[in-house]
């Protein structure tokens, strides 16, 4: 069920109180051999530069990250049924996953959006997309296709989509508020953005320092004309804000 808690409303709840201190995530090895605190589960945007906003991070080693990616006890926290659930998608509907990494989510939003739908996988990392369409393949998805996006801009046409789905990526962007910019135009009016991210004091997630509250997420979202809310779930370690472009916006 939704929250319908507009974008003053969750400043103020959002504004009431400090964040507990977050523990240390766990580390994780690149393929490049470093250490980074990115997460054991995520969904992973890729290479997103910083611009002061933002965090790299390289995920061009598909296999390794396939692993971990679809591990199936991602399911446990994740819960990709519920998330899709909340997003309310219509049979014939066209919905974007931005940052979708190996294609978690495509099958399930491939069910909701039905064979007149459209489901389209984007990512920035070729190797990621690569593996989207075998797995696109190997699913029998025949509404769904992949695509390498640039880092700056989810390569989408104006007024395309009804729904835009970005889990686990959205502190990897830089410039979001320009990126907001482009998501509104993305749109239909009445169309929605989801973002599923990590809580401050989630067990994994992004560096400490790359964190982003559910306020920042609206207020960035919110500089781009967005109507804003939150929507209630069960996710453990994560929050999901929902941003509608109002449906008598023009372009």
């Amino acid at each position: 069920m939704q929250r319908t808690t507009f974008f003053l409303v969750l400043l103020m709840a959002c504004g009431s109180s400090e964040a507990e201190p977050e523990p240390e995530p766990a580390a994780a090895e690149t393929s490049g051999g470093e250490e980074t605190t990115e997460p054991q589960h995520t969904h992973g945007r890729h290479h997103h530069g910083h611009h002061g906003q933002g965090h790299d991070h390289d995920f061009s080693d598909v296999e390794r990250f396939a692993a971990i990616f679809d591990d199936p006890e991602r399911d446990s926290w994740q819960k990709p049924d519920e998330v899709v659930s909340l997003m309310a998608l219509e049979p014939g509907q066209t919905v974007a996953d931005i940052g979708a990494g190996t294609g978690y989510f495509l099958s399930r939003l491939s069910a909701a959006v039905g064979s007149e739908g459209r489901v389209i996988g984007l990512d920035v990392e070729p190797n990621m997309v690569a593996h989207m369409e075998q797995r696109i393949a190997s699913e029998s998805l025949a509404n769904t296709e992949a695509a390498v996006v640039p880092t700056d801009d989810p390569g989408l046409e104006a007024a395309s989509v009804d729904a835009i789905l970005i889990v686990d990526t959205w502190h990897h962007i830089g410039e979001r508020d320009d990126y907001s910019a482009k998501l509104f135009a993305a749109l239909k009016p009445g169309g929605s953005v989801f973002v599923v991210d990590f809580t401050r004091d989630a067990p994994h997630g992004p560096p400490p320092e790359m964190r982003l509250s559910p306020l920042t997420v609206a207020e960035e979202l919110a500089s781009a004309g967005f109507e804003i809310q939150t929507l209630e779930e069960t996710l453990p370690h994560q929050y999901m804000v929902r941003a509608t472009r109002p449906a008598e916006a023009s372009e």
